[in-house]
């Protein structure tokens, strides 16, 4: 773990958070989607926003409740992959999973801004304070990463080399008495 980047080891913190948070509530809507997109702190907002606002039918309901679970899901593979790919001592060097992680960052961010904006215009609070916390811990990992990769990288100093006198002859050391 000394050879970490903070951004890589703050991603394998909110991917251990993000995964089942994200996963059991997504998970539910697939095994039942009215009960699992309406009585789920996590998709509740989403929910009373389309059949209030919009006036959904069942039909379409469920539709929206299997792409919400779609797009969580997606979001939870990325952040696995990116997990995979940290926890691997080859390739934690290489940074071969920060394309995963922004890619999970991105899509957890829009979800998450997205469903505090719904919970928002439907005035439910509980969910607003959960969209709010994850929305802005998403975009703190988010700065990290891209001052981090901003930065240019420190480049070792070449060694000094020690020419011999006798390749400049006009460079030869004085003899002072």
């Amino acid at each position: 773990m000394k050879d970490w980047k903070i951004s890589t080891f703050n991603g394998v913190l909110i991917a251990s958070y993000f995964i089942p948070a994200w996963a059991m509530p997504a998970l539910r809507i697939v095994m039942s989607p009215v009960k699992g997109l309406f009585f789920e702190r996590a998709n509740m907002a989403p929910a009373m926003f389309v059949s209030d606002h919009l006036q959904f039918s069942v039909v379409a309901t469920v539709r929206f409740a299997w792409l919400l679970a779609l797009a969580k899901l997606t979001v939870v593979a990325f952040f696995a992959m990116f997990l995979v790919y940290a926890l691997r001592t080859p390739t934690r060097r290489r940074n071969a999973g920060d394309e995963a992680f922004s890619i999970a960052l991105s899509l957890a961010a829009a979800v998450s801004f997205v469903s505090m904006l719904l919970a928002s215009k439907v005035g439910e609070f509980a969910a607003l304070r959960l969209h709010a916390t994850e929305t802005l811990l998403l975009l703190s990992i988010g700065i990290v990463m891209l001052v981090e990769t901003a930065k240019p990288a420190a480049e070792p100093t070449p060694e000094r080399v020690r020419v011999p006198a006798e390749t400049f002859p006009q460079a030869q050391p004085s003899t002072a008495s």
